[in-house]
C-alpha cells in the first residue's frame, strides 16, 4: 500500500485521507485499505495507473502471493485529507523502516537472528500510528533494529514509546533436555524429530530472564501460517504432542 501510494503521488494529483492497514502487532500484515481522493475529471488517470501498478505488483509476487488482489471502489467524499507534505514525510519515513530479515545469526546456517515486522499502519483523524514488533534471539541485536526504526520516525518528527518487549532466547545446543526429548521421541515414535531454532516471540525468553540458568526447549503439535490471520493448528497432531508431553514429565528427576 505504501509503495502504490508513494508511486501515485509521483503521477498523479491524488491525496489520502485515511489508511488502515494490517491487524495485530505480532501478526504479519495481511490486508491494507485507503481512502484515496482524486478529483472525478482524473479517475480515469486513477484507473490506468492502478491497473500497471497491479500487474507489476504482481508479476513480482506470482510466485509467492498467486491470490494477491489490488481492489477499488467510489466512496464518500471525505471531510479532510492528509497535508501532501505530511504524507511525503509519512510515505518516505515507512519506506525507510526495516521491514524483515535484519541479521542472519553467525553462528547457525539459514536462522535468521533479529527481523522487524511493520504491523500495523493507521492514518485516522489527524493521527499517523504505526506499530511494528522486533525479534532477535540476541538481546542486543534487538536493540540495534529497534533503534533503526526508532531513527527513520524521528527523523520526521514522530514521537515513538516502546513496550510488550519479548527477550530473546538464544538457542543452547548443549542441552541437557534436548538430548533426553530427543532420545524419548526416538523410542516412542520410532522416528528421528524435527529439532531446530527458529525465529520467534517465545514465551521462554520471558522465562529465561527471571530464571537465568534454566535448561529449557520449547515443543508441541503442527501448526501453519503462524503469526497471520491464517493461524491454524493441525488436530490429528495435538494428541500425539499430548502422549509426548506425559512422556516426557514422567522423567523428570525429583528433588531430593
Amino acid at each position: 500500500m505504501n509503495r502504490l501510494i508513494h508511486d501515485g503521488l509521483k503521477t498523479l494529483p491524488l491525496q489520502v485521507a485515511t489508511i488502515d492497514g494490517g491487524s495485530l502487532r505480532n501478526a504479519i500484515p495481511r490486508e491494507s485499505t485507503a481512502t484515496v481522493v482524486i478529483d472525478s475529471a482524473n479517475v480515469h488517470l486513477f484507473e490506468k495507473f492502478l491497473s500497471t501498478f497491479t500487474e507489476t505488483i504482481s508479476t513480482e509476487y506470482q510466485s509467492i502471493e498467486p491470490a494477491l488482489r489490488i481492489e477499488s471502489q467510489p466512496t464518500a467524499l471525505p471531510a479532510h485529507v492528509v497535508r501532501t507534505e505530511d504524507l511525503l514525510k509519512i510515505v518516505n519515513a515507512i519506506y525507510a523502516l526495516p521491514n524483515g530479515v535484519f541479521r542472519m545469526s553467525p553462528e547457525i546456517n539459514d536462522l535468521v537472528e533479529a527481523s522487524s515486522n511493520l504491523a500495523r499502519v493507521i492514518i485516522k483523524g489527524g493521527d499517523f500510528i504505526t506499530q511494528s514488533l522486533q525479534r532477535s534471539s540476541v538481546e542486543s541485536s534487538k536493540t540495534d533494529v529497534a533503534n533503526a526504526l526508532a531513527a527513520a520516525l524521528e527523523l520526521m518528527g514522530c514521537n515513538v514509546s516502546r513496550s510488550g518487549d519479548y527477550p530473546g532466547w538464544k538457542p543452547n545446543t548443549d542441552s541437557e533436555i534436548l538430548r533426553l526429548m530427543t532420545a524419548l521421541y526416538k523410542s516412542t515414535f520410532q522416528e528421528e524429530p524435527n529439532v531446530n531454532a527458529c525465529h520467534a516471540g517465545l514465551e521462554c525468553g520471558i522465562l529465561g530472564a527471571h530464571l537465568p540458568g534454566l535448561d529449557m526447549i520449547s515443543f508441541g503439535p503442527t501448526i501453519h501460517g503462524a503469526h497471520s490471520p491464517d493461524e491454524c493448528v493441525k488436530i490429528s497432531s495435538v494428541q500425539k504432542f499430548w502422549t509426548y508431553l506425559l512422556k516426557v514429565l514422567s522423567q523428570i528427576p525429583e528433588n531430593n
